[in-house]
């Protein structure tokens, strides 16, 4: 059943590994290993039946003998050489031949060999973050429920979804106690159910599910319904003939209260996704609707904005310039157009693949860094004297963009998992975490360089909630901005986010660089706003 419900999710997308979900690179590590035990049990198939067809050989062979010596015991037995024969194949020859066939060990070997390459498989948490990424595109793309499961996520056909699926998707719902999704994908499930034959799941676990998410929702009287449907399928139920016993009181007192004057809730039927009190702000809203490639703002002074060849007086970039397209001018936000190599972005991916662990953020208010909800990915961290490539990169950087990097923080690779991405958030420190960059001593981020390194069929653009601007991932290029005004202030125009992955495989390298060493490559302006 899982398996079906990951391949949807495929679509969309080191040993004793967890959190797969949050990384397609170990999700990919996962299908070696699952490819690894079909061949292991196939092998032990193979064997297996080798094996029994060399017992039944045997048995038939046993069958004939007694047959034919049970016939005329005498002859056999009172034979010498005969009875000889016969001692011998079931003592001697029976050690020699045939207790190795029956005693075989290869189940056990098999059991170890599975049991190994398990390491490598899905968790129950991946389960859960697979379904949870699930619903967070379906909340950030505004995709219908029955849609998603007949595999069309916004143009892309994948694999289907069975009524059991819809059901395990809404039960992890239920359990996160979102009676939002829980309804939807319950109701999802019952429509299926009607068109399956041998569902592994029954319409009456489906309506007890959705028929409490109903009254979760406040709608009372729709639970009653669905509660009175399941009882007709099951009369036994125990917890719906109580459940129907407290509906109906609730309603009862409902219709009271309306005779006094109030109006009540009537016959109504709401599924309200209750959301935090951020998740319902402009910006998030905002953020969400430049995912969608919604244009919520017109980017300001768009007329003036132009492309150019970079070269900075540079030697390097005096041969190949680099390719300067502007996407906003205050902040100044630019892209950087075949800036990385397929041969360096190859490299630099087998390099931070068995580096990656779940990304983390840092705490505002302890410092400390930490696992959030909001940012779903793996990341890796390269040195220049891992490979020369690194280094040749940091040195591209350096050449672009005219800033110090031996103050920089080492590259930083990400690789976004199912439905990967990371809320809006700032680059740089702000006044309050004092703290943030202590240990490294190279003061605050002044700048970001942002490589992309795949391309991304559908989501996961990186968008800039105040001021409009989206960006969209292509393999090669990169984008750069400052964080910080030239007297040290933050930019906080410059707050973006990574939106979901809908569907393929985002990777993204990162170089933060920092204060200190700028001094004279990029000094204070002659007036505070500079």
């Amino acid at each position: 059943m899982w398996k079906y419900l990951a391949l949807v999710l495929a679509c969309v997308a080191n040993m004793v590994e967890s959190e797969l979900f949050t990384s397609m690179a170990h999700l990919q590590t996962a299908l070696y290993a699952e490819r690894d035990i079909a061949r292991t049990l196939k092998q032990y198939i193979e064997s297996e039946e080798k094996r029994i067809e060399k017992l039944k050989s045997i048995a038939n062979e046993l069958a004939d003998h007694s047959n034919r010596a049970l016939e005329q015991p005498d002859k056999t037995i009172g034979n010498p050489v005969s009875a000889f024969l016969y001692v011998k194949r079931l003592t001697l020859d029976w050690e020699r031949e045939i207790e190795p066939i029956i005693n075989n060990d290869t189940y056990t070997t098999m059991v170890k060999q599975v049991e190994y390459l398990r390491q490598d498989l899905p968790k129950y948490e991946d389960l859960s973050g697979a379904a949870a990424a699930l619903m967070r595109l379906q909340d950030t793309y505004k995709l219908d429920t029955s849609k998603i499961a007949e595999g069309d996520l916004g143009g892309s056909k994948c694999a289907t979804l069975s009524a059991v699926d819809c059901y395990e998707i809404g039960r992890i719902s239920y359990n996160e106690e979102d009676f939002y999704h829980t309804t939807l994908w319950m109701n999802e499930a019952i429509s299926r159910i009607q068109d399956e034959h041998n569902s592994t799941v029954s319409k009456s676990i489906l309506l007890d599910y959705l028929a409490f998410a109903e009254y979760k929702q406040g709608n009372i009287r729709h639970a009653l319904s669905l509660t009175n449907e399941l009882l007709t399928i099951d009369p036994h139920h125990e917890r719906a003939k109580n459940n129907r016993v407290y509906y109906e009181r609730m309603i009862k007192e409902e219709e009271k209260s309306q005779k006094r004057g109030d109006e009540g809730s009537k016959n109504v039927i709401h599924n309200i996704r209750k959301i935090d009190e951020y998740r319902n702000s402009d910006e998030f809203l905002t953020y969400e609707s430049l995912c969608r490639g919604e244009n919520t703002q017109v980017v300001k002074d768009a007329d003036k904005l132009k492309c150019s060849y970079r070269t900075n007086k540079n030697g390097w970039l005096m041969l190949q310039p680099a390719k300067e397209e502007e996407v906003h001018l205050d902040p100044w936000i630019v892209i950087y157009h075949d800036v990385m190599s397929d041969d360096e972005i190859n490299t630099i991916k087998q390099l931070a693949t068995p580096r990656l662990n779940r990304a983390t953020v840092q705490n505002s208010k302890t410092g400390a860094l930490e696992t959030a909800e909001y940012r779903i990915s793996k990341s890796a961290w390269l040195k220049e004297t891992d490979h020369p490539v690194v280094q040749r990169v940091n040195k591209r950087i350096e050449a672009i963009t005219g800033l110090a990097t031996d103050t920089a923080e080492e590259l930083q690779i990400a690789n976004y998992g199912l439905g990967g991405h990371y809320e809006p958030h700032f680059d740089f420190a702000r006044r309050e975490e004092k703290d943030a960059f202590k240990s490294l001593g190279t003061g605050n981020r002044i700048a970001t360089f942002l490589f992309y390194m795949s391309d991304v069929e559908a989501g996961g653009a990186t968008v800039f909630p105040y001021i409009g601007v989206k960006l969209f991932p292509k393999k090669g290029i990169a984008a750069f901005w400052y964080n910080l005004f030239k007297n040290g202030e933050g930019i906080y125009n410059t707050r973006h986010a990574a939106c979901p992955v809908l569907v393929g495989t985002k990777w993204v390298s990162n170089k933060w660089l920092h204060e200190r060493g700028q001094e004279f490559r990029r000094p204070c302006g002659k007036t505070e706003a500079e």
